[in-house]
């Protein structure tokens, strides 16, 4: 009798002490940025929306903007993580640039979405943060084969080893040698394709201090309701908030 007392009484302290554990997680805070400086995706609003209820149901805070002013504020290190959202061109000044610096080094994390590859073609920290930069793209938005690296990566463990979507496919310069791709595109599957064989498109890697996500798709607003690629930037997002360890 004492003994299945004794049992009971420590299965009670242990669940009181996993409630009190979980109470004091400590809630993350995303930024999304949506500055563009030249083309603007019309995908973006639907991004921030999905973004928005990702973060309802995982358990963070989502904040939206595209003033870059939160770079020269005390504010942008209150952020586990920032979203560079289809951002395109030169949107951060130096005092600017030198602060995401700091905030990358302080060991938080960046997600690249789309044309986060398409900024800041000046500023090489910036180009290795994200692991590439944009050079080109098909014509349209045709129906292309992704390719699965690994399945038993956390990232991608929700996908099918080939897989079809449609969105615009970017080609890359100067990609991070340093970059885990974890999935591929096919070029034999459509038409314009530059990378060849190895051609990443989603990928992750640890840099200066902190972690980085990107995935070139996005393009498109239906791509944001695709619940493949939901899962995946969910994931993305708790690997650069460092909720997925690796």
């Amino acid at each position: 009798m004492r003994h299945i007392y004794k049992t009971k009484l420590m299965l009670i302290v242990f669940v009181l002490f996993s409630l009190n554990c979980l109470s004091q997680t400590k809630q993350s805070k995303i930024f999304v940025f949506t500055r563009t400086c030249g083309y603007i995706h019309e995908s973006i609003p639907k991004g921030v929306g999905v973004i928005t209820e990702l973060g309802l149901e995982n358990n963070f805070i989502i904040k939206s903007s595209d003033d870059p002013r939160i770079f020269l504020s005390d504010e942008l290190f209150s952020y586990d993580a920032i979203i560079f959202l289809s951002t395109t061109l030169d949107i951060l000044n130096q005092e600017q640039q030198k602060n995401l610096i700091k905030f990358i080094q302080m060991g938080n994390g960046f997600v690249g979405i789309h044309a986060a590859a398409d900024t800041e073609y000046d500023w090489p920290w910036y180009g290795k943060l994200v692991g590439a930069y944009f050079v080109s793209h098909p014509e349209g938005q045709p129906k292309a084969t992704i390719k699965t690296l690994n399945k038993n990566s956390i990232f991608t463990n929700h996908l099918e080893d080939n897989w079809e979507i449609e969105d615009e496919w970017y080609n890359y310069q100067f990609i991070n040698p340093n970059i885990t791709p974890i999935l591929n595109l096919d070029e034999r599957s459509y038409e314009g394709g530059v990378n060849g064989k190895n051609h990443p498109i989603t990928w992750y890697h640890e840099f200066d201090g902190g972690r980085s996500f990107y995935t070139g798709l996005g393009h498109l607003e239906k791509t944001f309701e695709d619940k493949r690629f939901k899962e995946l930037l969910r994931k993305g997002i708790l690997y650069a908030t460092g909720q997925i360890k690796l």
